[in-house]
């Protein structure tokens, strides 16, 4: 049964007119309205009649960058990357080739933004959408957004994902470029293990993102081959009952007053914590002001790590040691994917690779 304007506006609970102003986008209709009809398109797979619909398997001139954060250098250098290799020759077929205009789409994090975005890039029929960084781990939104890609990709959209991790089913998908967030996360501790650190405070990301996962599952891999978890002994011979990885876990958004807060917070639990890791850069910077208002010294009295190595962390005072993911280099190779200049990886799955850089805010903590 062919699904009509009047359906659609009835599922909204709106009027058709309004329905027809939110897909021709020529009439203001207040977002909350938008997103409730987008949904109702969405959950109806309504195709627009006459030749609109004759083009519902053909591609425009438009590209989608989606990221959680414009203003966050994390997404901002991997969308200012992807857009350098879009607009150029593609690989000839015709499929996304010739210029093309490159539309960031920023979510603010927000699970229902991110499948509107892709309803619009989908009724828009974008050429290529790329996905950059962690997933929301929550089955519902997982499925909902593997069935809008295999809609977009039945449409004739290259779909690429950038740090993100690849999907259950990902026959949609040309390629996901994975960052190895545990391995770098593991180095890390290892790092301040070496360095003869036992008591670590994690100031840890939102509990729903992938990419928080998975450095806090390196993080935490790591102080347990260190015997560090569970009680024991750990590799220095000091008894570790009492050792509670929650405790010395506080979870928070990606931004400094997170680390900030969760720092005085780690600080009041154990007052004994010789390093504070943070979920990332910008959550370091925080950790950093709050042990300085503590009265204590960088790295003298704690040491305080990052991640994902940010232009500014080589210009904190002190240096701030962090794991380096080459986000313009990875925002580069998603951008030619997308647009069919360089080939997919084997099993169209790459992980990049994650490097520590040691640098003057960790060091032995204090006799």
């Amino acid at each position: 049964m062919t699904v009509t304007l009047a359906d659609v506006a009835a599922r909204a609970r709106v009027s058709p007119a309004t329905v027809s102003r939110v897909l021709n986008g020529n009439y203001p209709v207040a977002a909350s309205t938008r997103e409730r009809v987008l949904r109702a398109v969405d959950d109806l797979d309504y195709v627009l009649n006459g030749p609109a619909s004759s083009l519902a398997a053909a591609t425009s001139d438009l590209v989608g960058i989606l990221v959680n954060d414009i203003a966050d250098p994390f997404f901002g250098i991997m969308a200012g990357a992807a857009q350098t290799e879009i607009g150029g020759p593609g690989d000839g077929s015709g499929r996304a080739g010739g210029e093309k205009l490159a539309v960031v789409c920023n979510t603010g994090g927000s699970p229902e933004r991110e499948l509107t975005y892709l309803t619009l890039l989908q009724r828009q029929r974008a050429a290529a959408v790329v996905l950059t960084g962690g997933a929301v781990e929550d089955p519902v939104h997982q499925a909902a957004v593997s069935a809008k890609l295999a809609k977009l990709a039945d449409a004739g959209t290259r779909v690429v994902l950038c740090g993100r991790p690849p999907l259950p089913d990902g026959e949609a998908v040309v390629a996901a470029l994975a960052f190895d967030n545990r391995g770098g996360g593991r180095r890390l501790t290892e790092h301040l293990l070496s360095l003869g650190h036992r008591r670590i405070g994690y100031v840890a990301g939102p509990l729903e993102r992938t990419t928080t996962r998975h450095r806090l599952e390196g993080h935490r891999d790591a102080m347990r081959a260190a015997g560090l978890l569970g009680g024991g002994t750990g590799a220095a011979g000091r008894p570790t009952d009492g050792y509670d990885e929650e405790r010395l876990t506080v979870h928070g958004p990606y931004d400094r007053r997170s680390g900030y807060d969760a720092t005085l917070e780690l600080l009041r639990r154990e007052p004994e914590v010789t390093a504070i890791v943070a979920a990332n850069d910008t959550v370091a910077l925080g950790a950093c002001a709050a042990v300085r208002d503590r009265g204590l010294r960088i790295p003298e009295d704690i040491s305080v790590a990052g991640f994902d190595d940010l232009p500014f962390s080589v210009d904190a005072v002190p240096a701030l040691t962090t794991v380096r993911l080459p986000l313009f280099e990875a925002g580069a190779r998603a951008g030619r994917l997308a647009m069919g200049k360089e080939n997919p990886p084997p099993g169209g799955i790459a992980t990049i690779a994650a490097e520590l850089m040691v640098r003057g805010s960790t060091a032995p903590p204090r006799a």
